[in-house]
């Protein structure tokens, strides 16, 4: 009997190991990012506190076409003609023209930073200061008639002299993810009240099937680059706030696709080695492509472990970007025509690897590339910016 008893003792052991040792090893990766970043964390909060929200009604560009509740931006890479002065600008791949209209983007990055930040130092210090913070932003930009953004982007990246928005432009939405995975946060804990969520899941609601059905939109999805990728991502974050399993669903089958159609078999995004920037359009790719992985995966459908006829999963990507990351002059690419000194930053995709895989080469890199952005490309380029709102979804 006693003999049985140990040995019974001994199997417990042993199933809860295996049960939980995931768990607690994805447990691990987190409370040491959490530790990595909560000072930094904490002292942008202690700034955010004191600002009031600010929207795009506050910046009119003549340029638009839309009202003042349109969101508007200049396509990034277009110039003003040598051969035309006055004429429909001309492109210049790679190369942002500091003088196009970004204010819109601007002023939504900071709504992003801002909403992304005092919810992380909310679940970080469970202090409900940090989160009632959130909400006059929030109700600025999706409530207050004087104030709110329409649900659409459709002045989005415009070209002077040639069109007044374009399909692409939905990329200026990606930082709204973030800003949406708060909403989720704060209505989970009951910090919303139930009137001004109603009126946010509305205006998320609208934006969905405005991105789900537009023209726009519905080019967007079936982009060949990195900006189906983050369509993808974009909508599946906005479904989740709003509970739509039917556009969940549509995700997850274009993102079967998208995985199918842009990763070759060695893990590089060819499409994107293609650029005039290589190298950050490879990494901003693969942040977006993790994000589906997070946003997507159910508990008995992974899209970590998805494998796309070739047999690749999404690890096979990591894996491929991982040695350049970690020795950039190792890449045997062209270098970026811009910004090629700036990069790698803190990529989101590593962290979350980490923590799935659990994997310590991903954190380790992660953690050494960690800083803080200041170069408005860079920024642009790196919405996920608050890694902590995201662990939920990681185990």
């Amino acid at each position: 009997m006693k003999s049985f008893l140990v040995f019974l003792s001994i199997f417990f052991i042993i199933l809860v190991t295996i049960l939980i040792g995931p768990i607690g090893k994805a447990s691990y990766f987190k409370q040491n990012a959490i530790a990595f970043l909560k000072n930094d964390i904490l002292k942008d909060a202690a700034i955010n506190l004191k600002k009031e929200p600010e929207t795009i009604t506050s910046f009119i560009c003549s340029k638009s076409k839309g009202g003042i509740h349109d969101f508007y931006s200049e396509g990034d890479y277009w110039w003003p003609d040598d051969n035309n002065p006055g004429g429909p600008y001309v492109r210049k791949d790679g190369l942002s023209n500091p003088n196009n209209f970004t204010k819109h983007r601007e002023v939504l990055i900071r709504f992003s930073k801002i909403t992304g930040n005092l919810t992380s130092a909310y679940l970080i210090t469970g202090n409900k200061k940090y989160a009632k913070a959130v909400i006059p932003h929030l109700r600025a930009w999706f409530i207050c008639d004087t104030t709110k953004m329409n649900p659409d982007l459709q002045f989005a990246q415009a070209i002077h002299g040639r069109v007044q928005g374009r399909s692409i432009g939905i990329i200026d939405g990606i930082h709204l993810m973030e800003v949406a995975q708060s909403i989720i946060i704060l209505h989970n804990d009951s910090l919303i009240t139930p009137e001004d969520f109603s009126k946010i899941k509305l205006w998320f609601s609208k934006f969905t099937t405005w991105l789900t059905t537009s023209p726009f939109g519905l080019k967007e999805m079936k982009h060949p680059n990195n900006h189906s990728v983050w369509w993808n991502a974009q909508v599946a974050s906005y479904a989740r706030l709003t509970q739509n399993t039917q556009v969940i669903r549509l995700c997850t089958r274009n993102f079967k696709h998208l995985m199918n159609d842009q990763m070759s078999e060695i893990g590089s995004f060819p499409n994107e080695l293609k650029r005039t920037k290589p190298y950050s359009y490879s990494l901003f790719v693969l942040d977006g492509m993790v994000m589906n992985c997070i946003l997507l995966s159910q508990p008995d459908s992974s899209m970590w472990q998805y494998k796309i006829p070739a047999g690749q999963t999404i690890k096979k990507a990591i894996d491929f970007m991982a040695p350049f990351i970690e020795n950039k002059e190792r890449w045997k690419y062209p270098h970026d025509v811009a910004y090629w000194n700036l990069w790698p930053v803190d990529q989101s995709s590593l962290l979350f690897a980490a923590i799935h895989y659990h994997n310590d080469q991903y954190f380790k890199l992660w953690k050494t590339h960690y800083r803080t952005l200041k170069n408005k490309e860079i920024i642009r380029n790196q919405p996920i910016r608050n890694p902590i709102i995201w662990f939920d979804y990681l185990n």
